[in-house]
């Protein structure tokens, strides 16, 4: 240190110019006492008698108070330049719009880091240079400022409809699209211990696995997949696309060429969603801003049975649009089961966008009825999360799940078994409050929130490794690798509300289901055109129609016929007696 010219004692500092500007102040912290020599206390001896000699007693005295003052106002003006110097080191916040606050602890190096910095500094002339590495800056959450409506939000109780017991949407506190626009971070969120992660493809493909596993997503051992749990600060793991370096080239899940070009350019928000076996409708997003229209992307991926469906009804054409939706073909689809195909974007949408910041996932049979900027500011920003999915409106419990699943015949009863068996071997439990504050082990997974962040990447890589390896019940996996990253980290998954998702989509009947019902209903009879009003032409009663004479004309009255004799109403008292039996007169 004291070939760098940097003072060691406590009384001054050296300062320099730091980054943007700013004046950093360098000083030891910790000062070492000495004990004086024998020399100097001789000096100091002979010092005081030969001040005496020259100068009277009073004058000394004078002089002893001036020296003393002196150095009470050096000691003062330093503790003053040590509070400047730490000044400097308190965290600014950034306002968004006065409705909002965003720390950015990270932005200002802490006391290691300066220390570092310090080793660093190297003089020109009599210029102090410092040359550190630039910190990387995170977006660290924000609280909405005191008073405002949706820090007081709550939800209503749920209506007493007796007839209407099933799920249904509840109330959401969403900020207005323009000041959601204006929340969205500029930094990337922080990626706990993991900072690189790279993706394995392999050429030739080695098929050497204990069980499961496919083309599309290679055959990792059991060893491989432990070892992906044991998160590092870098890592390279399994995560589809294995034939190729670059996802929809010759890798199963083809895109072409233009497709992919014009998927690298999305460098915001991506909203996703896939219909393949033409299972679903492609249904228009509704209530998006302009905004969100010009610069959010929104990309259906389809298969070449369902882009013929979409020609035929509804226009798809060259530009490849149907309403806001850029339609997709995917060829070489890697699964027989299109319901497996639909996990490859649901789960890899960061392999397809790699210059996405965040996505979107929403299932073939929803209808996005929000704005996605509103959606992210309230599930991801707000709450400082990168991963958000809502938590099923009934189960739960990943057994409970599963044998749903078996009931419902979701999959093959033999295989849904082995993979809940696999991890009850591993410590699966049943969920119980010791989980909190987690609360539930099995989401809604038709709707999933996330921010590219290493981290998050990596989740949905190893969950899509499960789906590819047992089942494609992703509910079932689901527990087990949230809670394998999160016994390695401080990172999990933000659960919401089942109804909260509900608000911003709204579930559609599958194809099938919409043309069985079509059929179930009774088909319309075509009749001729209705006559015209009763007003216009009264009804006609039996004593109303012309009557035949004699010489054939039929003749019509114009006024009702008086009523006689058996044609008169009759009253009560008639009434009953015509209900008595009548005799009849003897044959005699």
């Amino acid at each position: 240190m004291t070939g760098l010219g940097v003072r060691s004692s406590s009384n001054g500092s050296l300062e320099k110019t730091g980054l943007n500007g700013v004046v950093l102040s360098i000083q030891t912290t910790t000062t070492t006492r000495t004990k004086p020599s024998k020399m100097h206390k001789e000096r100091e001896g002979l010092l005081l008698p030969w001040i005496c000699k020259f100068a009277g007693r009073k004058k000394v005295g004078m002089l002893l108070l001036f020296l003393i003052s002196a150095v009470v106002f050096l000691r003062v003006l330093f503790v003053g330049k040590g509070e400047d110097g730490q000044e400097v080191q308190v965290p600014p916040s950034l306002h968004f719009n006065g409705t909002s606050v965003i720390n950015h602890s990270t932005l200002l190096p802490t006391n290691d880091d300066q220390n570092i910095n310090i080793r660093n500094i190297s003089f020109l002339g009599m210029n102090v240079v410092l040359s550190p590495p630039t910190p990387p800056m995170h977006f660290l959450g924000y609280t909405l400022p005191q008073g405002h409506p949706c820090n007081s939000f709550t939800l209503p109780p749920p209506p007493s409809d007796r007839k209407r017991t099933g799920p249904r949407p509840c109330p959401v506190c969403y900020l207005p699209v323009e000041e959601a626009i204006a929340l969205m971070p500029n930094a990337p969120s922080f990626s706990p211990v993991l900072k690189n992660l790279t993706y394995i493809y392999e050429e030739p493909l080695n098929i050497d696995t204990e069980f499961g596993g496919s083309d599309f997503g290679g055959y990792p051992t059991l060893k491989h997949r432990n070892d992906s749990f044991d998160i590092k600060e870098t890592m390279s793991v399994h995560c589809g696309f294995v034939k190729g370096p670059q996802p929809g080239r010759n890798t199963g899940f083809d895109i072409d060429e233009a497709d992919l070009l014009e998927m690298k350019q999305c460098r915001g928000i991506v909203v996703a969603s896939a219909v393949f076996d033409a299972f679903d409708d492609v249904k228009a997003p509704q209530n998006i801003s302009k905004y969100s229209e010009e610069t959010v992307c929104f990309y259906m991926f389809v298969d070449e049975e369902t882009e013929s469906i979409l020609k035929r009804e509804r226009g798809l054409n060259g530009n490849k649009k149907v309403g806001i939706w850029r339609v997709v073909v995917v060829h070489n689809l890697p699964y027989l089961d299109g319901r497996r195909n639909g996990k490859v974007p649901k789960l890899l949408v960061h392999r397809m966008f790699p210059n996405a910041r965040y996505s979107l996932w929403i299932d073939g049979k929803l209808e996005l009825v929000v704005d996605p900027h509103q959606i992210l500011e309230r599930f991801l920003w707000r709450k400082n999360a990168t991963f958000a999915i809502s938590r099923h409106y009934k189960r739960f419990d990943v057994l409970v799940e599963a044998e749903a699943n078996k009931a419902a015949g979701k999959y093959d009863n033999a295989s849904i078994d082995f993979q809940v068996e696999f991890y009850k071997n591993e410590g699966l439990t049943p969920y119980s409050v010791a989980k909190l504050p987690i609360t539930s082990d099995v989401p809604e997974g038709c709707v999933i929130l996330r921010e590219h962040v290493p981290i998050s990447n990596l989740f949905t890589c190893l969950w899509f490794n499960e789906v590819d390896r047992f089942t494609s019940r992703d509910q079932i996996s689901f527990s087990t690798v949230r809670d394998k990253i999160a016994a390695k980290t401080n990172w999990t998954v933000s659960m919401f509300l089942d109804c909260e998702r509900r608000n911003f989509v709204v579930q559609r009947y599958h194809r099938a289901e919409q043309e069985r019902y079509a059929r179930q209903k009774p088909p319309v009879p075509k009749f001729s055109p209705p006559p015209p009003s009763l007003r216009s032409t009264p009804v006609l009663i039996s004593s109303d129609l012309p009557r035949k004479v004699s010489s054939g004309r039929a003749v019509s009255r114009t006024t009702p016929p008086r009523r006689r004799g058996r044609d008169r109403r009759s009253g009560p008292r008639g009434h009953r007696k015509a209900n008595l039996p009548v005799r009849l007169p003897d044959s005699a």
